[in-house]
């Protein structure tokens, strides 16, 4: 199974963990990215592209899916503005041994990082920039091979 949600909301870990198990298999493995207040940050703002966005998520789990062999993948990913500490993104990954669950899940954050449409603006003080792309997520994108 496949779960992709991008949400304003507030990512609920005890649901997601819930859901995550619920798969009956022998293995979760799970990320969960938080805002950082590096540098004076005092709010992250996260746009998307509708519907782009989730199919871009949902590709991703489902090149994971096949290549670990899942039993489910999982991203919920928060937009709009956030302050330090809140979730921004949570990916979960179900599958029979704990290898392929690490693996699919480590796979999965580094490929969203750079292969769905998110916009990242931060904020300090009365100073908002937007951020741009960096060279170490595209090498941890590439470094599972294929299009990045």
């Amino acid at each position: 199974m496949i779960r992709v949600v991008v949400q304003d909301a507030p990512i609920d870990l005890a649901a997601e963990f819930a859901a995550a198990e619920a798969a009956d298999a022998g293995a979760v493995a799970t990320f969960t990215g938080l805002v950082r207040g590096d540098d004076g940050v005092t709010e992250l703002a996260l746009e998307h592209y509708p519907g782009a966005t989730e199919r871009a998520l949902e590709a991703l789990c489902g090149q994971a899916a096949e290549r670990w062999g899942l039993a489910q993948a999982t991203i919920v990913h928060r937009v709009g503005p956030m302050v330090p500490g809140d979730r921004v993104v949570f990916v979960a990954t179900t599958a029979r041994h704990r290898a392929a669950a690490l693996e699919a899940c480590a796979f999965l954050i580094d490929r969203l990082k750079t292969g769905a449409p998110f916009w990242k603006r931060e904020r300090r003080g009365s100073d908002a920039r937007w951020v741009e792309a960096r060279a170490s997520d595209d090498a941890a994108a590439a470094r599972w091979g294929g299009a990045v």
